[in-house]
């Protein structure tokens, strides 16, 4: 294997293992920021040692394993860390070698929750708990953060690192709160496992569209929430919302990895499983509350999808109508903006056309490259083509994903045929 082949490896399983990792090792040494410091130390050896040595067959555990030494060696040099360095070798079983696997797998609280919740404290603001929770267990940049929340690379980096500095001082459990406490976090658990999910199902940078092991985790540990808080309705809109998003993994790439529109997918693929457990989510959470908050309503727009056997049939009045509903209780303009594409659905492209022309001076959007996507869409099937094409390409250079770029520069590619007069392009 070539080191550049070598290398992406090593990305791919860093973006895999990385949360656990960092889970894991936050158990060990109770500092995140410690724990995030001693992950990124392993990543470096592997990093020089792999592309000679060869990948070990179990990547997750060498990288724990080597983190969990420096770790000890920490301990050991540091007198201040002389007791917990006591305790680690009274609890040494744990973190044997051959216990690898189990010590990082966990159960119901296990220690990626454990991490979440530890990150979501109170003690943090609300944008700094999001941060940090989605540069552990998300895996993003700090770039990527900065363009989820359309605000500074810089402000981003400074809210992750103070974020840890307080929770050190603070000295926050590593553990799932109960009762009052579980309530008065929940709310941005909700919020980073969504994010987390967001981030799978559609990637904000590199060569994939999509990242189902993301997908997965964030689903795992919305449905481990959903036992742990089973009356809660916004966690079952979650979970109802993430099943049956899941359902369409299959289709929403072909087989040269590149993105597949949701009207282009071949709905007779969707998960029927994960459908029929997600309109089961969906409707728990309408029997536990009502009016339904923002996660059970994007459940219901993606039940509209789901319930509909070919695009043909999709209820685009009631999805407009929802999307109304949503906008009442998470006003933003991303949300305008899919109801604007719902209601040229529904009502023609003239009217959805009216309604992003709307959101243009919306500087949340700034750097949204979905803004001109849309309006690139709308503009085609009005047959404007030379404006379509401009509004795809600026699009495409927006973008940071690969994949996504190219559909992009696909699409202007074949407004600039129509607008020619010719026929597809090849």
């Amino acid at each position: 294997m070539s080191d550049s082949a070598v290398k992406r490896t090593i990305d791919a399983i860093w973006r895999i293992e990385s949360a656990k990792l960092i889970a894991g090792l936050t158990r060990m040494v109770r500092d995140v920021g410690l724990a995030e410091d001693l992950a990124q130390d392993a990543l470096i050896v592997a990093m020089e040692r792999w592309p000679a040595a060869g990948i070990p067959d179990n990547p997750g555990a060498w990288l724990m394993t080597t983190a969990k030494r420096r770790a000890i060696d920490l301990m050991r040099r540091s007198k201040v860390r002389e007791r917990k360095y006591e305790e680690l070798g009274r609890s040494s079983e744990l973190y044997t070698e051959d216990d690898i696997d189990d010590a990082l797998d966990g159960e119901v609280g296990d220690d990626l929750l454990r991490l979440i919740f530890m990150t979501c404290h109170p003690v943090l603001s609300q944008d700094a708990r999001v941060a940090l929770t989605l540069r552990l267990l998300g895996g993003l940049a700090t770039d990527e953060i900065a363009r989820a929340f359309f605000v500074a690379e810089s402000t981003i980096a400074q809210r992750i690192v103070r974020a840890k500095r307080t929770l050190n001082a603070s000295r926050v459990e590593f553990e799932v709160p109960a009762g009052d406490e579980l309530k008065e976090r929940l709310s941005t658990v909700l919020e980073v496992i969504y994010l987390m999910f967001n981030e799978g199902y559609t990637a904000t940078s590199g060569g994939s569209w999509i990242r189902p092991l993301l997908c997965q985790e964030a689903l795992r540990l919305g449905r481990v929430l959903a036992e742990i808080a089973p009356s809660e309705p916004e966690v079952h809109g979650l979970v109802a919302l993430m099943e049956i998003q899941s359902s369409r993994f299959k289709t929403r790439v072909n087989a040269a990895g590149e993105p597949v529109l949701l009207m282009d997918q071949n709905r007779a693929q969707w998960d029927r499983l994960l459908i029929r457990r997600g309109l089961a989510a969906l409707d728990r959470a309408q029997k536990l509350g009502w009016p339904l908050g923002p996660y059970a309503l994007q459940a219901a727009i993606s039940a509209c999808h789901a319930r509909a056997r070919t695009a043909a049939e999709t209820d685009w009045p009631r999805i407009a109508a929802l999307y109304e509903a949503l906008s009442r209780v998470m006003p933003s303009p991303v949300v305008e903006l899919n109801r604007a594409v719902a209601i040229s659905m529904a009502f023609g492209p003239a009217f959805g056309l009216q309604l992003v022309d709307a959101l243009a001076s919306e500087q949340a959007l700034k750097d949204y490259h979905l803004l001109p996507s849309v309006r690139g869409d709308l503009l085609f099937k009005l047959e404007r083509f030379g404006e379509a094409r401009e509004q795809f390409e600026r699009a495409a250079s927006m973008t940071r994903n690969d994949k996504e770029r190219g559909l992009l520069l696909r699409r202007a590619a074949e407004c600039a045929v129509k607008e020619a007069g010719g026929g597809e392009p090849e």
